[in-house]
C-alpha cells in the first residue's frame, strides 16, 4: 500500500512559524522523557496494526515507559481514559468527540491514525450502488459509533431512508462474521480485518461497495472519512508535553514501519493476537487505511467529516462541534 503517513500534507496549510525576540535566560534542564511512565490503550484493528511497533519495542525494553493495554472495546478506553487509568487511547473519532464534551475539554486528540476502513460486503452479485440496497437488509457493527453514523448518512443521501427502504441490523462483528462465512446472511458492512477474515473463509463474499468512496460521493464537499483517532487526557499533555510528543514521534515512525515492512508487521500483528493469522493482517493492512496525522493538519482533516455527522446528529459528536482546544498542536509548531 502506498498511504503515506500524513495524507494531508497536501493540506498543510502554509504554517508559519513565528519566533519573538525574548530575553535571554538560563536554559532548563532537558526533561527525560523515558523518565515518564505513559498508559496507552490500544484497540483491536487497525489502530492496534499501526501501534505495533511501537507495543512490540516497548515489551521488549526499547520503551520501558510505555505500557500497552490492549482491548477489542471501545467502552473499556472511554472508561480508563476517564477514570485516569489510561494517559492515551485509541478511539473512533467521532467517539473522542463525545469524550471531549462529556469530560468538558478534559481531552485532546493528538493524532488522526486511520481514515476509512468500512466496505459492504456481498455473498452475491446484485449491489453495484448504493440504490441496490433497497429493500435488503444490511447488517452492521459499531451502533452508536462512527459505522452507524456513516451507514445512516449515505443512505440518506441516496434517497434511502433507514428502517424503511433498507433494514440495517446491529450485532457484534464477530457474529455478523461468522454469519457471513456460512452463508446465512448476504449483506454486511464491516471494517478491516474483519473484512479480509470473511473474504479468504468464503470465496462467494467479495467487496461490494467501499464506503470511504460512498462518503465522499454523497458529502461531495472534500471532506474524507477520519474514522480512528488516539485522544489524551489533556491534564497528562500539560503536565508531560514533551514526553507525548516524543510518543507521538515514536508512534509515527511505528506507522511508517508497519507500512514498509508488511511482512514483518503481519507476524508481529498476528503475535499480539491483533488479528487470527498473519495471513489475514498481511492482506488487511493494505486496505486499513493507516495513516499518522498530527498538529496542525488535524482540524482540517477532522472538521469537515464533524460537521456532517453534525449536521445528521449532533449526539453524534456531543451535542456540539469541537471546540479548537481539542485539537493538539506541539508547542514547536
Amino acid at each position: 500500500m502506498k498511504r503515506i503517513t500524513s495524507m494531508f500534507m497536501a493540506l498543510a496549510m502554509s504554517v508559519s512559524l513565528l519566533t519573538g525576540c525574548a530575553e535571554k535566560t538560563e536554559p532548563e534542564e532537558p526533561v527525560d522523557v523515558t523518565a515518564v511512565d505513559i498508559n496507552v490503550g490500544v484497540l483491536k484493528g487497525p489502530t492496534g496494526m499501526g501501534a505495533i511497533k511501537l507495543m512490540d519495542d516497548a515489551e521488549n525494553g526499547v520503551y520501558p515507559n510505555y505500557h500497552f493495554t490492549l482491548t477489542p472495546e471501545v467502552t473499556d478506553v472511554v472508561a480508563r481514559i476517564s477514570n485516569g487509568d489510561l494517559d492515551i487511547g485509541a478511539l473512533p473519532t467521532n467517539v473522542a468527540a463525545n469524550l471531549y464534551s462529556k469530560t468538558n475539554g478534559g481531552v485532546q486528540i493528538i493524532a488522526i491514525n486511520c481514515l476509512g476502513v468500512l466496505y459492504i460486503l456481498e455473498n452475491g452479485d446484485s449491489v453495484k450502488s448504493v440504490e441496490d440496497l433497497r429493500g435488503r437488509t444490511i447488517y452492521c457493527n459499531g451502533q452508536g459509533s462512527n459505522p452507524e453514523y456513516i451507514i445512516n448518512y449515505v443512505l440518506k443521501q441516496n434517497g434511502l431512508t433507514p428502517g424503511e427502504d433498507v433494514t440495517v441490523v446491529f450485532d457484534e462483528a464477530s457474529v455478523i462474521s461468522a454469519n457471513m462465512i456460512q452463508g446465512n446472511i448476504d449483506l454486511c458492512m464491516l471494517p478491516v480485518p474483519a473484512v479480509t477474515t470473511i473474504m479468504m473463509k468464503n470465496p462467494d463474499v467479495h467487496k461490494a461497495l467501499d464506503m470511504t468512496k460512498e462518503y465522499a460521493a454523497a458529502a461531495n464537499d472534500g471532506s474524507v472519512l477520519t474514522m480512528g483517532c488516539l485522544v489524551a487526557r489533556k491534564a497528562f499533555i500539560e503536565e508531560n508535553p514533551e514526553a507525548v510528543d516524543a510518543f507521538l514521534k515514536n508512534y509515527e515512525a511505528s506507522i511508517a514501519e508497519v507500512l514498509a515492512d508488511v511482512d514483518a508487521s503481519a507476524e508481529l500483528i498476528a503475535k499480539y493476537e491483533i488479528t487470527g493469522s498473519a495471513q489475514i493482517a498481511k492482506l488487511a493492512i493494505p486496505d486499513a487505511s493507516i495513516v499518522c496525522i498530527t498538529g496542525e493538519d488535524l482540524k482540517p482533516a477532522l472538521e469537515g467529516y464533524f460537521q456532517v455527522l453534525f449536521d445528521a446528529n449532533p449526539a453524534s459528536v456531543g451535542g456540539a462541534m469541537p471546540a479548537d482546544d481539542f485539537y493538539y498542536v506541539p508547542a514547536a509548531e
